[in-house]
């Protein structure tokens, strides 16, 4: 697939990352793509993902993040250390819970930014889904030529498919993210931004 939906946002989520940003975790990095992007700008970044195969080509791969092999449900994440976090579809991997503790991990003024998955399933969703299909069309035909001459990237994360409804997943964050925002974009993704005070 010459189009990633997950890439194609993250200039997106860069415009999210608050002013001074010096410390950055990356939940579910797979290859590191966005992880690198952020190590680009200065930040210090750790990218996490359970994923050995996805860590030993990140490591591979290098640009400057601190990639670590682990569990983020597992992991004691300091309190109050990241300016940045960021899920890129990964969070429906894990108990969306966890988002309290990546809550926790930031620092006073940080940004929690999840680009995440929701499955169809309100008439609004599949509206949603039908005004995508014509769109990624053309940019997988737009972006054919220009991928067909890079290097293709052999290893790829696993893939879970979401379980929580975005009407759910704006509940939880409600209770958990108190003034958090959710918002629906095109290619079968939310954005949730939270500012920690």
């Amino acid at each position: 697939m010459p189009f990633n939906h997950n890439d194609h946002y993250h200039r997106t989520l860069l415009r999210l990352l608050p002013d001074g940003c010096r410390t950055a975790l990356d939940v579910g990095c797979g290859t590191g793509r966005f992880a690198r992007r952020l190590a680009a700008l200065g930040i210090e970044v750790d990218a996490v993902d359970p994923a050995a195969e996805a860590i030993e080509a990140a490591v591979a791969e290098g640009g400057g993040p601190r990639f670590h092999h682990a569990d983020i449900t597992r992991m004691e994440l300091p309190e109050g250390r990241y300016d940045y976090v960021s899920c890129l579809a990964s969070i429906h991997h894990v108990p969306f819970g966890t988002v309290a503790a990546l809550r926790d991990a930031l620092a006073p003024g940080g940004v929690l930014a999840i680009l995440g998955c929701y499955p169809e399933r309100s008439a609004v969703d599949y509206a949603w889904s039908l005004a995508a299909v014509p769109v990624n069309a053309a940019a997988r035909v737009a972006v054919a030529a220009r991928e067909s001459r890079q290097r293709p990237e052999s290893t790829q994360a696993p893939v879970k498919p979401p379980e929580m409804s975005l009407e759910e997943i704006r509940r939880e964050a409600d209770v958990l993210l108190p003034g958090a925002t959710v918002r629906r974009l095109l290619f079968w993704r939310y954005l949730l931004v939270y500012r920690k005070a």
